[in-house]
């Protein structure tokens, strides 16, 4: 018997107000296949999705699915289908899934996919029991079939940060593309192992000891030596003045 979703309350949120900011260059910019699209703009969506679903740290080459961008190009599967995929596949589950834990696996989600932060802890633990119960598959349906995600994307539409601006500050909200995919618990077993990622490290903490610095020195002004001393015998023996 599957669980309905706990309910939670929707604070206030910037995408949730209506805005009237003049439009600029911080203003989402709109991936849909309801306009007609040519080839290239196709392109340019394909990899709109890509990086609203694995971020800017994991765009490479070897996390693309040719078969679903294929089928995309084609007309024979939706936006919302290609998302799906995307979130489905095995680099995804390895790049984020396996390496997080489900509060932060759930809150990654929810920014990629339906542009916002979670709400607050009561979000994020329900939508990691459905995580627990119906596994990667069913958490991503019911995102993708929920009414927030039809009724701001819908089927043609790539997911978008809503509304970043934040006109009362001077500066926005950083991009979700730029929000590191660990969870503090994650961090503190880096730091935990030795790690030091504080802001405030003096330069050349961690280095060797001095003895060894000048050993390596001494290392290296020998090495310098004996390659161009070697690279002088093989110039002198162009001119027959040394045999090697």
């Amino acid at each position: 018997m599957t669980l309905p979703l706990l309910k939670y309350s929707a604070s206030s949120q910037n995408q949730r107000v209506n805005g009237f900011e003049i439009p600029g260059d911080d203003q989402p910019r709109i991936f849909s296949t309801a306009l007609l699209l040519d080839t290239q703009e196709i392109e340019t969506l394909i990899l709109a999705a890509y990086r609203r679903i694995f971020n800017e740290q994991q765009l490479l080459a070897c996390h693309r699915d040719r078969f679903l961008e294929s089928q995309l190009r084609s007309s024979q599967i939706s936006v919302r289908e290609f998302v799906r995929g995307l979130l489905l596949s095995d680099s995804f589950r390895r790049l984020n899934y396996e390496c997080s834990n489900n509060y932060r696996f759930v809150e990654m989600c929810v920014q990629r996919v339906l542009g916002r932060q979670v709400y607050d802890q009561k979000e994020t633990l329900a939508w990691s029991i459905v995580l627990a119960t119906e596994g990667i598959q069913g958490f991503v349906d019911a995102l993708l079939s929920s009414d927030e995600y039809m009724d701001n994307f819908g089927d043609d539409t790539v997911p978008y940060q809503r509304r970043r601006i934040l006109p009362q500050q001077s500066m926005g909200e950083l991009p979700f593309e730029r929000m590191p995919r660990y969870g503090q618990a994650h961090l503190d077993t880096l730091k935990a192992l030795g790690n030091d990622f504080s802001g405030d490290r003096i330069l050349g903490d961690g280095l060797p000891p001095e003895g060894l610095q000048k050993l390596a020195a001494v290392i290296t002004v020998a090495g310098a030596v004996v390659l161009t001393s070697g690279i002088v015998a093989v110039i002198l023996s162009w001119f027959g003045w040394v045999k090697i």
